[in-house]
């Protein structure tokens, strides 16, 4: 089981990425997938998550402004980030938990999570 992170770049404020996390070594099918972010000095915190029954969670630091997706014919979950803020600076992973999230209010737990990607960097400039 791997998760490749990638995307991550040097944006200004207001501009988009893409990050995506391709999987191999098994399906994303019946899992949840989670993306986190973690600043220099921060800890590790909840952005997004895709459960496995298509239900779409947010922090509300991002919410309204990144999308979580799948393409399942590539076997890679996707996280739009729009209106970037300096704020959004952090090392972003992807990271499933099998059978998907035991109920909706757990997805930011860092400790549900069975895989980790190794991360992507983002860098917003002001």
């Amino acid at each position: 089981v791997q998760l490749v992170e990638s995307g991550g770049d040097l944006v200004q404020t207001g501009g988009s990425l893409r990050l995506s996390c391709a999987a191999s070594g098994f399906s994303f099918d019946g899992y949840a997938t989670g993306w986190f972010r973690q600043a220099p000095g921060k800890e590790r915190e909840g952005v997004a998550c895709l459960d496995d029954d298509g239900k779409t969670y947010y922090s509300d630091s991002v919410k309204d402004r990144f999308t979580v997706s799948s393409d399942n014919a590539k076997n890679t979950v996707y996280l739009q980030m729009n209106s970037l803020e300096p704020e959004d600076t952090a090392a972003y992973y992807c990271a499933v938990v099998a059978a998907g999230l035991p109920h909706s209010r757990a997805w930011p737990l860092l400790s549900l999570y069975d895989y980790w990607g190794q991360g992507t960097q983002v860098a917003v400039s002001s």
